[in-house]
């Protein structure tokens, strides 16, 4: 088994240095359910560890009444982690670890299952190395801030101390398939293209693009989490 030559710890603490407010490590034996094509082995043969992690979201934008704050938000903030894992990357290089960036939000199209995926799943990484759960909605639920986080992962060719997985946090609740307003979730898996094709697209009115629902995620009973509820009180 290869030593490592940086610890997990120091890891963690390099991601937050940089800005990430989670992060956390799995072992590439996590992906044994990855589709075909997107396991962290097809991406980078020499993978041993998926370092994944995670920037809060404001929750304000949860509550305004014009769409602009939330995508604004979401689209400054996927520039900042892809950022975040290039900057980890070259950190890392330069401690003798190779590692390689996983796009935040770019996804490339599955014949198979016929759906878009990014090449390696942020949120099923970020489950792998115990940031949270990922809920009914699909969304990925953290402790600390519900579900009000966006995600980034790097994949690297040291063998890392892996973190505790989490126990699931969603309850099955149900609300957020009883608001979807186009049923998106009333099967067990996300009809993405439906969720898609009505959640995002320009706003004639505007004349802009914007995300225009998000109620799957403002219903859900930890969509804030421990750190985010104290804002709310």
């Amino acid at each position: 088994m290869e030593k490592a030559r940086i610890s997990s710890i120091e890891v963690k603490e390099l991601a937050r240095s940089l800005g990430a407010d989670l992060c956390g490590i799995a072992g590439v034996d996590r992906f044994s359910e990855a589709p075909e094509g997107f396991h962290p082995l097809d991406v980078f043969p020499a993978c041993k560890s998926v370092i994944s992690f995670a920037m809060r979201f404001p929750v304000g934008t949860l509550a305004c009444k014009t769409p602009v704050p939330y995508t604004r938000v979401r689209n400054s903030i996927t520039p900042r982690l892809d950022a975040l894992a290039l900057d980890l990357c070259i950190e890392l290089e330069r401690r003798g670890v190779t590692a390689v960036p996983i796009p935040t939000n770019e996804s490339v199209w599955d014949e198979k299952t016929g759906r878009y995926r990014s090449i390696i799943s942020q949120k099923h990484a970020a489950q792998a190395a115990g940031l949270g759960t990922i809920g009914r909605h699909s969304l990925l639920i953290t402790p600390e801030f519900g579900s009000m986080v966006w995600l980034g992962c790097i994949l690297c060719d040291t063998l890392l101390d892996a973190d505790p997985l989490r126990e699931r946090i969603c309850t099955d609740c149900n609300r957020c398939v009883e608001v979807c307003p186009i049923h998106a979730l009333d099967n067990t898996d996300l009809n993405q293209g439906a969720c898609w094709d009505y959640a995002f697209g320009d706003d004639e009115s505007r004349k802009i693009w914007v995300i225009s629902c998000h109620k799957c995620r403002d219903i859900c009973p930890y969509n804030l989490g421990t750190e985010n509820s104290k804002l709310t009180q």
